[in-house]
């Protein structure tokens, strides 16, 4: 499996991707065709369409238009989701609820696609959890659970370093599984076995923090 580009967000409470993001996309995303997104909230419909159209328009703000664009949730047929996630440009893992969005995913068939077909595959909040090959929804459980495998990272978003209690939780858990804890309005960027990021991101292993390198080479696609 190889995508030319895999991009992990926690999010961005503005609307607004900042300019290194934007920019970060603009240069990767030459081939504008399809943007599929995959909710995270398959069965509030009206929520889906609001947040699609809201999420849209910030790749509109700095000209990232595609031909057409599609959101997935429970009103759409599986075997028309897979064919839109093997035709798209780029996939879209929406925020919501991580344990919702698999359920989808999987019910759907949608995993073999999204692993095998989109040149670039983005996830925020939720949608970052999930890309993961063992993902971890910390409001649920301690216990990781299997992610769609597209990297070896496994994701915190909305991180804030000053909250005591999420701090004590993610020591605790990086006795054994590695984190990567991320502040709102940072971004993690995958290409050819090579980590980037932009913002604030801390890795949290073996019951310590630290700042996130550029060029980590230790997650595999």
């Amino acid at each position: 499996m190889e995508h030319r580009l895999l991009g992990f967000f926690s999010g961005f409470p503005s609307r607004h991707f900042p300019r290194d993001v934007a920019g970060r996309l603009a240069r990767e995303m030459t081939q504008r065709d399809s943007l599929v997104f995959v909710s995270a909230w398959p069965g509030d419909y009206e929520r889906n369409d609001s947040d699609c159209a809201g999420m849209y328009d910030m790749f509109l703000e700095y000209g990232l238009d595609f031909l057409h664009h599609d959101v997935i949730d429970n009103r759409m047929e599986a075997a028309q989701a897979v064919r839109l996630i093997q035709e798209a440009s780029c996939v879209f893992l929406m925020g919501g609820h991580p344990g919702l969005q698999m359920r989808l995913i999987r019910d759907a068939g949608l995993d073999a696609a999204i692993c095998d077909f989109p040149p670039v595959v983005l996830g925020i909040s939720a949608g970052s959890i999930n890309m993961a090959k063992r993902s971890l929804d910390t409001k649920e459980s301690l216990v990781p659970y299997e992610g769609l495998g597209l990297a070896d990272i496994t994701v915190k978003p909305h991180f804030s370093p000053d909250d005591e209690t999420v701090l004590s939780t993610l020591l605790k858990v990086s006795q054994e599984l590695p984190l990567c804890a991320m502040e709102d309005d940072s971004a993690i960027f995958l290409a050819d076995g090579e980590a980037s990021h932009t913002g604030r991101v801390h890795w949290v292993d073996k019951g310590g923090i630290r700042p996130f390198f550029q060029g980590s080479q230790f997650f595999h696609l």
